[in-house]
């Protein structure tokens, strides 16, 4: 493969116009695709296998238009302290909303709050729902300008009015100030590693480039595929992360080798052999771990999956077909001011660096940094064993949100439970009474302990299928209501029995509730799965039993550290306000696994880019103390480099108001810390020193069974027959001099 991409990059440097056509017509091309393609269908989530998401596709199946993927805003009504909702001024403020918005061209009906009952006990709080004909984002302008100014009206009477609801959900894609606070940071650290203006911007163009192609092919297949605006958002996460990483590897191997005296197009030749084949190797796991996310059976945690896969593939193509060419443009532009006055090119850059400094350091000391690294990681991890998983709703949004001040209203008038009613299917077909066995049911689940109230049966045409509501004691995402669903399912026998009808429990509280129960199920599962990947996939590479069951440990340690810190942030409260996180509640359901599948292919890469040369010294004869002192000279600050860039888009990240958003960069960048600087900078060498010649030993018979992977580009010496490295330094000062 080394060589394979050695012929790759040779052909990108000297046929640079064309390939760098082609991914111009790419973009272009999927750029047109996305502005003519149909926007994404407004779906919510769905998971097949549970009995909330069998229960709901009945209930749409009885009852057609019940579940429809229509918009809706509920409009909440508190009248002033001392009066009452249905004051005649009050009464007419609220008629007037209501007639106001029953007249928009996209609403399909308004509830009134008086004729519903939808008033509170004492009558200062009343609400009503506007149903829409399309989905939130089919809303017009016009349309959700006309909810404002209904709302804006009625505060005008003396009402104090909030709104809630799918209809204000418009998406929320890619492209904030957050996002460009990491790339600006991104752009810092680029030029602090490698001095030069050139070096730094290469890998923000071409990273740039990879996600703008990936976001037009997700919004080009948005709707055919039902991808949602999180879908987008994470698939530019990734790949903005990865795209400027594996550029960075690439440009310096670049300049590494030019400092050996190669020419440009030579240069770039072994800088695709070499950090080609690991970019290569890295993003394959990155791809693996995403793409293994279908199993899980989730299919919009799947769709996420396989989005941000496709953003890293075009993130690899680009690393080892657009980035030979661009420094075919600018050869020497990329290398420091010093190196391109003082014609250095020849030099070997052998000196000692703080990486050099650093690995030292930790060979003098290795078992205190190896008990002080695992310590820390495992007394951070500890607060996972407490997790949590839901979905927070509007109640985790800011206060200054109109949904969660509607929400808290809500709440307040009514109870914690009313904002997540669970919803009864009952089935009476084979019961010898079917009104009369609903009724049961619903007496029955009325009288369980936390259970407020039970609203009437709605029967279906036929008269044999019903729905009602019974609203619980506690809020939706608090541990009660969770156990109160599991109470009432295990009394479903008891209640079949006397009744002959069958009932299943759903609604949206129902729905989390499952779907939180499978992803923990198969959150251990899919753990081992990725841990065992891991060791096989470093075993080709290494060639070594004990390193990669190192890595896959130091993995373990920095996900479960990084799923402690979300716990410690997002479900405890500790510095919650700094990372703007004004309600505490569980984590969301997909975010740990999510995580896990992310963070694998973000270890391995710093894996493979430190320890693969870490391999070569030892290989070329260095001792093992000697290799890992050489491993750091060479890749350290690229690694560091490439570990802070990720924290900075990561971190970017943590500005998004959507919950989910938010909490995955936080996790991740707090991953990436741990798993960069804590496990490979640190306890990676730690073992390395203590394990000596036994960290590279490999059964004779396993090392005639695996096939070679040669990520350090071996075959590139012995293919391309490299002269005296004098007679080499001699050709690229001339290639300096002549440009």
């Amino acid at each position: 493969m080394a060589v394979f991409l050695h012929q790759v990059g040779r052909l990108a440097f000297r046929r640079r116009w064309y390939v760098t056509l082609i991914w111009a017509a790419v973009l272009a091309l999927t750029g047109l695709g996305a502005l003519k393609a149909p926007a994404a269908s407004d779906k919510g989530l769905s998971m097949p296998g549970i009995e909330s998401q069998k229960a709901f596709d009945l209930m749409e199946r009885s009852f057609p238009g019940a579940a429809a993927d229509g918009a809706t805003a509920r409009i909440v009504f508190v009248a002033q302290p001392g009066e009452q909702i249905t004051d005649p001024g009050n009464r007419q403020a609220v008629e007037k909303t209501m007639a106001s918005l029953a007249g928009g061209t996209q609403v399909a009906s308004v509830s009134d709050p008086f004729q519903s009952k939808s008033l509170s006990k004492y009558g200062r709080t009343a609400y009503a729902t506007v149903t829409y004909e399309v989905g939130a984002k089919e809303l017009t302008d016009a349309s959700r300008n006309r909810l404002e100014e209904a709302v804006h009206d009625a505060r005008d009477g003396g009402l104090t009015v909030e709104a809630g609801g799918k209809v204000l959900d418009a998406g929320g894609g890619p492209g904030g100030a957050a996002e460009l606070i990491g790339v600006v940071l991104a752009a810092v650290v680029l030029l602090a590693t490698f001095g030069s203006l050139a070096a730094a911007g290469l890998p923000l163009l071409t990273a740039l480039i990879g996600v703008g192609v990936s976001l037009a092919v997700i919004l080009a297949l948005a709707h055919a595929l039902d991808l949602s605006a999180t879908t987008s958002v994470l698939a530019m996460m990734l790949g903005l992360a990865v795209g400027i990483d594996y550029a960075l590897f690439v440009v310096s191997r670049y300049r590494e080798e030019r400092a050996r005296g190669r020419t440009p197009e030579e240069a770039v030749g072994f800088a695709a052999g070499t950090a080609g084949s690991a970019v290569v190797f890295a993003g394959s796991t990155v791809v693996i771990a995403l793409a293994g996310l279908a199993v899980v059976g989730v299919p919009m945690l799947t769709k996420m999956g396989l989005a941000a896969a496709g953003a890293v593939t075009v993130a690899v193509l680009i690393a080892l077909t657009l980035v030979p060419a661009l420094l075919g443009f600018w050869p020497n532009a990329v290398l420091t001011r010093r190196d391109r006055k003082g014609g250095r090119i020849g030099e070997q850059g052998t000196r000692n660096n703080w990486g050099t400094r650093w690995a030292r350091f930790v060979l003098r000391r290795p078992l205190p940094v190896l008990l002080l690294g695992v310590t820390g990681l495992g007394a951070l991890a500890l607060p996972a064993m407490d997790l949590r998983l839901g979905n927070p709703g509007d109640e985790a949004k800011p206060a200054s949100t109109t949904e969660r001040r509607a929400y808290d209203a809500l709440a307040e008038a009514f109870g914690p439970g009313f904002n997540g009613p669970l919803t009864i299917v009952v089935d009476a077909r084979n019961s010898t009474g079917a009104k009369s066995a609903v009724r049961s049911v619903a007496q029955r689940i009325g009288d369980t302990k936390g259970v407020v109230s039970v609203s009437s049966p709605r029967f279906d045409a036929t008269g044999d299928t019903a729905v009602f509501q019974a609203v619980p004691s506690t809020a939706p995402t608090d541990e009660k209501t969770k156990s109160l669903v599991a109470s009432i399912r295990d009394d479903r026998p008891t209640i079949e029995s006397r009744t002959g009808a069958t009932f299943a429990v759903t609604g949206t509280t129902a729905l989390d509730i499952d779907v939180a129960k499978k992803v923990r199920s198969a959150l251990v599962p899919y753990l081992i799965v990725v841990l065992g990947l891991a060791v096989v996939l470093l075993l080709l590479v290494f060639r070594s039993l004990l390193v990669p069951l190192k890595a896959a440990l130091g993995y373990l340690l920095s996900v479960l550290a990084s799923l402690g810190a979300v716990v410690l942030v997002f479900q405890q409260g500790h510095g919650a306000d700094l990372m703007g996180v004004e309600q505490t509640g569980p984590i969301m359901s997909l975010m740990p696994i999510f995580l896990v599948g992310i963070v694998f292919g973000l270890a391995m890469d710093y894996e493979v880019f430190l320890v693969s040369r870490m391999r070569e010294a030892y290989v070329h004869g260095e001792s093992p103390a000697q290799a890992v002192t050489s491993g750091f000279r060479h890749s350290a600050r690229v690694v560091v480099a490439a570990a802070l860039i990720m924290i900075a888009v990561f971190a970017g990240f943590i500005g998004e108001s959507e919950s989910m958003i938010k909490m995955i960069g936080f996790g991740l960048a707090t991953a990436v810390l741990f798993d960069a600087f804590v496990v490979r900078m640190a306890i990676v060498p730690a073992v390395l020193a203590l394990l000596g010649h036994k960290a590279w030993w490999l059964p004779g018979w396993l090392d005639r069974l695996l096939p070679r992977v040669d990520v350090e580009g071996q075959a590139l010496d012995r293919w391309s027959g490299v002269g005296d490295p004098q007679s080499i330094g001699s050709t690229a000062a001339r290639e300096v001099s002549r440009t």
